[in-house]
């Protein structure tokens, strides 16, 4: 497993258990007055953060963004490190307690906090506020469904959707963001409610009443919702109306409302009543028509649409493409098919959420596989294949769904132990450069077509090309070993007639003493080689031994 090389812009002052977040600048010239301000503490990847509980240090770059790092192991290797989320909004969830507890305090109202993780979501996908008569649940992110039937008043972060149904009948739910003022995250909290635009406010603007957290919003949405309807008056008109008329009117309001929540069925109904009515005044009867026009034409593209999105769900399947159903899915489940499902329909959602979870099933036995093997390892087995092997359930670890907290607990035991396994240098073998290093290294690329190819059969200036199995024809990296070996007996004996003898040694001439890696082969470590690989390569070349 190589570390994980995204930045880390978030960390906790103080030691691994702080809930103190903090945020790096991400320029040069911010991170100046930041490490004077903080000379004094410590910075750390912290175990509310999902890190591993290390000390960071600060890295100062004029080229590119400043970050946090863990500084390097004993070995002098980077440090790796399991944390999954390390962008700016990674502390958001110990913001958010921060400034609620502020918030209430200031409010003389104390409350209790809890970073739960159900079904074992990563920690701070979810905040519970528990307040004296009362409980709040923050989503920040989409890990958690909302569930509206629960005690708890559930708060969104702006990526976690919600459908125009329970805007209604719930008459509006609220929000939450965070933006980020200098080193810190300011909380913001928005009122949303059905055909209005999301308000948004301060959290000193806010409330906490009868009804839960109460915004600016909320009261105008509650006054407007409750005030009796208004009556329409005209001087000198009379303002009598046929019951036909005045049913009229109401058909017209409901084909407004099925557009709005997106219900094909209640406008195809609106149809039909309007198509049924009689008695209307012509005037009336000419905007009947033309809504029932507009509102036919909607749901044959809205059907159109709902059939090509259960024909992607389909297809997806099919072709066994994971992601792609999961996407389809969320689609559907967000709302863009309201109203009930037709039977195929639901075979189809049933046929994507059988194979999610088969998919999630064979991804777990795998996992379980890896961790039977890894925990069969003898305590005395060589370091360099455990790492291997451990690497390899970590890897398998990567998208497996939701693990639960046993398998979580003996993949956060096996992450330690990789970190703190000793890798001593496996034993150097003999170097013979001329039989380790492949014969197209050894010759220029100019040189490489000279010569017919006696395997291959190509002439002269052409590349070579496979000469057997399904991909015959196709044209090689490298050519033949056959059509290659002359050309570099008959240059190395033209270095010996003219004692030209080459001494210069690159990195990847040598085997690595320290991963272990022939000659020839890339080191295991991401970028570059290890150093005492490159430092035996100076060495060879001061000593000015022949390279051929």
């Amino acid at each position: 497993m190589r570390g994980d090389n995204r930045q880390i812009q978030t960390a906790v002052l103080g030691g691994a258990e702080s809930e103190k977040p903090l945020m790096l600048p991400l320029e040069a010239i911010e991170l100046d007055a930041f490490r004077r301000r903080h000379d004094q503490h410590t910075f750390w990847c912290g175990l509310l953060l999902g890190g591993c509980g290390l000390q960071l240090t600060t890295k100062l770059y004029t080229d590119r963004v400043c970050h946090f790092a863990h500084y390097p192991g004993p070995d002098g290797h980077p440090h790796l490190c399991g944390r999954s989320v390390r962008g700016v909004a990674s502390a958001d969830h110990l913001y958010v307690k921060a400034a609620a507890d502020a918030w209430l305090r200031a409010r003389g109202t104390q409350a209790g906090f809890d970073f739960v993780q159900p079904d074992g979501v990563p920690i701070g996908s979810v905040v519970d506020i528990q307040l004296p008569h009362r409980k709040l649940r923050v989503h920040l992110d989409q890990e958690v469904a909302p569930d509206w039937d629960a005690e708890h008043e559930p708060v969104l972060g702006v990526s976690v959707p919600v459908d125009s149904d329970t805007l209604i009948d719930r008459w509006y739910v609220h929000r939450i963001r965070l933006e980020s003022e200098g080193t810190a995250r300011r909380v913001r909290i928005g009122t949303e409610a059905f055909a209005r635009p999301t308000e948004w406010f301060a959290l000193d603007e806010c409330e906490i009443t009868d009804r839960g957290l109460s915004t600016p919003a909320v009261e105008r949405i509650v006054q407007a919702r409750s005030a009796p309807p208004s009556t329409r008056w005209t001087p000198g008109k009379k303002q009598e109306e046929s019951a036909q008329d005045v049913q009229a009117h109401e058909l017209m309001r409901r084909v407004l409302y099925a557009r709005r929540t997106v219900s094909t069925d209640l406008a195809e109904e609106v149809c039909r009543e309007i198509a049924e009515l009689a008695g209307v005044s012509p005037q009336l009867r000419r905007r009947l028509d033309a809504a029932r026009r507009s509102a036919l034409a909607w749901v044959e593209k809205e059907t159109e649409a709902r059939r090509e999105l259960f024909a992607r769900l389909s297809q997806a399947v099919a072709a066994q493409k994971t992601g792609s159903v999961k996407a389809v899915l969320a689609e559907i489940k967000a709302g863009t098919t309201r109203g009930g499902r037709t039977e195929e329909e639901e075979h189809t959602v049933r046929e994507a959420a059988a194979y999610l979870a088969a998919v999630e099933a064979a991804r777990l036995a795998r996992l379980d596989t890896l961790l039977e093997d890894v925990s069969r390892l003898p305590a005395n087995e060589d370091p360099w294949l455990l790492k291997s092997k451990v690497e390899q359930l970590l890897q398998g670890a990567t998208g497996a769904g939701k693990l639960g907290e046993h398998r979580q607990a003996q993949l956060s035991l096996w992450s330690t132990r990789l970190r703190h396994l000793p890798f001593p240098p496996r034993p150097a073998t003999p170097f013979r450069p001329q039989e380790r290093v492949p014969l197209h290294e050894q010759v220029s690329r100019a040189y490489w077509t000279t010569r017919p190819c006696p395997q291959c059969g190509v002439d002269r200036g052409q590349q070579c090309v496979v000469d057997g199995g399904p991909h015959a024809g196709r044209v090689r990296q490298v050519p033949h070993v056959d059509r290659l070996r002359p050309v570099v007996d008959e240059l190395h004996e033209q270095q010996k007639k003219h004692g030209v003898v080459r001494t210069e040694w690159r990195a990847y001439d040598v085997p690595c003493p320290d991963c272990g890696q022939e000659a020839g082969a890339w080191c295991l470590t991401p970028g570059k080689p290890h150093s005492a690989r490159s430092k035996r390569a100076r060495e060879l070349s001061a000593q000015q031994e022949p390279r051929l």
